[in-house]
């Protein structure tokens, strides 16, 4: 599935000044309330993930065709998800190492194991095993929603450009829905674009809310633009994390549409008894792929996939993932006020590492 965007230069005029709504002379607008306001939210949140924020030494051996064995070095950055040493990075930071180091914020370095990555949404796993004895435990972020995130929503990245460890930017959330083609070639759904300004070895680090809570995994920026970096949605990387955990990789289902979350209208969720209020819109389909095949249109908008409700693109990648190889299916669609059910059968294709 893919998205297409493009952006353009903006402006706006200025209106007149309304004279009566301005401060009488000799007086002035107070905002330091607001600065203190944003100071502690931003400050209450680094607070809140810097324990769990690690840097990420990766050593990779390269071959060339003539050329003998070198050995190459790189980083980026990452956050533990759980206590017992499970962390979140990118897929590009530590993908074919042969060895990867994890410096913890309280100084440790230890050596780490890849679990799985999965290169198409750019998510891969790692694990460290803390020494026992030390008293000083492993403390894991907590993960937010990043379907709840608003465009103007203030968020926090930290990680190590550069090599500067537990560096913070904050911004806000540019948009939400974006496309990001991955190292891959594949274009991965529902990135968060934010204004937090991203460096070379920001990769792999935490997009965190003013709550403290990881709601995206940095991953990219667009250069030379400035102001133009991504994340890739907590959601997406908790599925992809479990699904690594349990099989090492990610399987996938592939219907060949490009897509975006959106609200329904609260008329036809009542009319319908629709179990969600959001659903999945179809932009555009490939040419001979399985969603032009079954009949799908672009503004078509699926709430339900192989009977399983479907409120995002998170959600139908899940569903997708689980769909057997071949299998006909049924995707019912909301066609402008019309409820229909068409049969589908997806195409498996499986993620190369």
């Amino acid at each position: 599935m893919n998205q297409q965007y493009s952006f353009h230069p903006l402006g706006a005029a200025l209106d007149p000044v309304d004279s009566a709504a301005q401060p009488a002379s000799g007086d002035t607008l107070d905002d330091s309330g607001l600065l203190d306001a944003y100071s502690r939210a931003v400050t209450g949140a680094v607070e809140k993930i810097r324990p769990s924020v690690v840097n990420i030494e990766v050593h990779q051996s390269i071959r060339g065709r003539r050329a003998p064995e070198q050995e190459r070095h790189g980083g980026g950055s990452a956050f533990l998800f759980t206590p017992d040493g499970l962390i979140l990075t990118n897929s590009h930071v530590v993908h074919d190492a042969n060895q990867v180091n994890v410096t913890l914020a309280d100084g440790r370095k230890l050596p780490a194991r890849i679990i799985g990555d999965d290169p198409a949404t750019d998510l891969a796993v790692i694990q460290i095993d803390a020494p026992a004895g030390e008293g000083r435990s492993l403390i894991a972020a907590s993960l937010g929603d990043s379907q709840r995130l608003r465009v103007g929503q203030l968020v926090i990245a930290m990680g190590s450009p550069y090599g500067f460890q537990s560096t913070v930017t904050a911004g806000v959330v540019s948009a939400l829905g974006r496309s990001l083609r991955s190292y891959s070639g594949r274009l991965i759904e529902d990135v968060i674009q934010t204004d937090a300004s991203l460096n070379p070895g920001n990769s792999g680090g935490p997009l965190v809310a003013s709550d403290g809570r990881v709601v995206g995994v940095n991953t990219a920026t667009i250069l030379p633009a400035q102001g133009l970096c991504f994340a890739i949605g907590i959601n997406t990387a908790k599925f992809v994390a479990s699904r690594l955990l349990r099989d090492g990789q990610i399987q996938r289902s592939y219907i060949g549409v490009a897509a975006q979350t959106v609200p329904l209208h609260r008329r036809i969720v009542r009319y319908y008894d629709l179990p969600r209020e959001t659903g999945v819109i179809v932009l555009s389909s490939e040419e001979n792929s399985p969603a032009r095949r079954a009949g799908l249109r672009d503004g078509d908008v699926i709430v339900s996939f192989a009977d399983q409700p479907v409120a995002g693109v998170d959600d139908l990648h899940r569903v997708l993932s689980d769909v057997r190889d071949g299998a006909k299916t049924t995707v019912t669609i909301i066609r402008s006020t019309e409820k229909l059910s068409l049969a589908i059968v997806p195409e498996h294709v499986r993620a190369t590492n």
